[in-house]
Parts: structure tokens; sequence; C-alpha cells
């Protein structure tokens, strides 16, 4: 008897395409997600600066027209660090044998904490050039960054790709792809169902976190308070996808016949992935800043 599962359905990662003689164009969904994560980061930050109230003393940290130049900055730091990070923690030998596709961005492969440390180097020069307060401008970025993270995990659904565990969930979706050979049962068919992990952090990394800063932004006033609504990103983002990794398939390169569930710490009967481990700091960090300026 096959167990219930949900079939991935027909969805391309390309939303069109243009063929013109050697000109060849895709636009995918992946990237349309970074796109649209950018304009309504840009638009509701551009919101932000034109309420002053929200901000200590009534006093926005910088001129609306300002916020565009932050945008390239962070779209830089997002690009360059999400890239450099994926290279640097997940397959940093591949790169290292195979450097020319480093730039080779559009086939895929970008890392969340290598992208949140290249939005913070980015931010940090920003500020110094613009003279604003960094703390003020982090809040702002904060609260609008769980739109495109949450954007960015619907496009790997879409795409099939950072899929989680086997499963025998009534939820489970058989990925194309995800053979049976993995399974840790005798699944009856071709290629067993998984965890829908992309779907999972898209909920808690994205529209979750985002609902929890946006409640605590205009019905609590926390942007008075600088560092507050960044600890709270912070430590949320750390530990929702600290929580989702439970599920999340191991990227390839972590699993061998010794450690099939690609562990990269191991803390007695338990383990700790790699994406657990780039989330802790994460969490102390935030809690830590939310701790400090709580007391401010």
């Amino acid at each position: 008897m096959t167990p219930f599962a949900i079939l991935f359905p027909d969805l391309s990662p390309e939303i069109f395409s243009i063929s013109l003689g050697n000109f060849n164009f895709a636009l995918r969904w992946y990237a349309l997600a970074y796109i649209v994560g950018f304009l309504a980061g840009w638009w509701i930050i551009q919101r932000l600066m034109q309420r002053p109230t929200l901000w200590p003393a009534n006093t926005a940290p910088m001129e609306a027209a300002k916020v565009e130049a932050l945008l390239t900055y962070v779209i830089f730091g997002v690009i360059l660090g999400g890239r450099l990070g994926f290279v640097l923690f997940y397959q940093p030998g591949y790169y290292m044998a195979n450097p020319t596709e480093i730039l080779r961005v559009w086939e895929g492969g970008m890392s969340f904490h290598g992208g949140f440390a290249g939005v913070i180097v980015a931010g940090l020069v920003f500020c110094q050039r613009h003279a604003v307060p960094p703390l003020q401008i982090a809040d702002a970025m904060a609260l609008v960054a769980p739109i495109g993270i949450g954007l960015g995990r619907v496009s790997n659904f879409i795409n099939a790709e950072l899929w989680g565990r086997p499963t025998l969930q009534p939820w489970g979706v058989i990925f194309p792809g995800a053979r049976a050979e993995s399974c840790p049962w005798d699944w009856p068919v071709a290629y067993c169902a998984r965890h829908p992990t992309q779907l999972y952090e898209a909920a808690l990394e994205g529209l979750v976190l985002f609902a929890l800063l946006a409640f605590v932004v205009w019905r609590r006033g926390w942007l008075k308070r600088p560092g507050l609504v960044t600890g709270a990103f912070v430590a949320g983002y750390g530990l929702a996808r600290f929580t989702v990794e439970v599920w999340r398939q191991a990227d390839a390169q972590f699993i061998t016949p010794d450690n099939p569930l690609g562990h990269v710490l191991s803390l007695g009967p338990l383990g700790v992935s790699m994406g657990q481990l780039l989330s802790l700091p994460m969490i102390a960090i935030g809690l830590g800043l939310l701790m400090w300026r709580r007391r401010a």
C-alpha cells in the first residue's frame, strides 16, 4: 500500500524565457523573490522615514530620499555576502577546485548567514558615509528583512530544492530528484515524500517573524529604543532556522554512511547541523542585544 503523499506540482523555476538568436533571457522565481523583496523593503523603509513620531525624539534617522542609496548598498551586501558565505560554509572544496563558478550566482547557491554578514558590513559603510545612526538603520532593515526571506523560501519550494528529510506525514511532498534510496524505510515508489521545509521556513522566518516585528514597531513603539527590533529579528530568525533544521535535509557534502543526518557537531545523543551551528550565535547575539537595549 502506497503511503499518502502530495505529488510536487508541475512548476518551472523560470517564469518566462526569451530566445532571439544568440540572446537568451529567463526570469526565474528566485530572482523575482529578490526583486520584490528589495522593492517592498524600499517602500516600507521610505514610509518609516516619513513617520518621525515612530523614532526617538520624534526624529527620523535620515531623509526618505536616502533610502535608494541604502538599497544599493544592501543589494551588494546580500549578493556578495550570500554567495561568499555559501562558498565558504557549505562547499569550499568544490569552489576551490572550480573558482570560475564562484561568480555564477544565477545557478543558485546563496547562504542566508553570509548574506546577513554582508548586509551588516554594507549597512555600516552606508551609515559611516552618510552620517546616520547605525542601530536605527539596522532596525529599519530588520523590519523588512523577513519579506525577502519568506519570498526566497517560497522560490526554493518552486525550484524543488532544499527539501526536508523523509516523512510519512500526510503533508509530505514527493519532490522530483528525491529518490527513495535515501529513505530510512522501504518506500513503495521510486521517490519518497519529504518535509516541505521550504514552506516551514517561509511561514516562520517570513510571515510570522514579519508580523511580530510589525506589531512591536507600530503597536509597541520599539523603534524609539534603537536596537530592540534588530535584536528581535536576529534572535527570531535564529530560533526559527534552528527549529526547522530538525526536519531539513542536510547538504549532500555533510552526509556520509556514518553520518546519515549530516550533523557537523555531536552533543551526546543529539547532533547539530551546519544551519543550526550558524544560528546559535544569532540567537545569543539577538537575545543579548534585546536585554541590553531593554535596560537602556
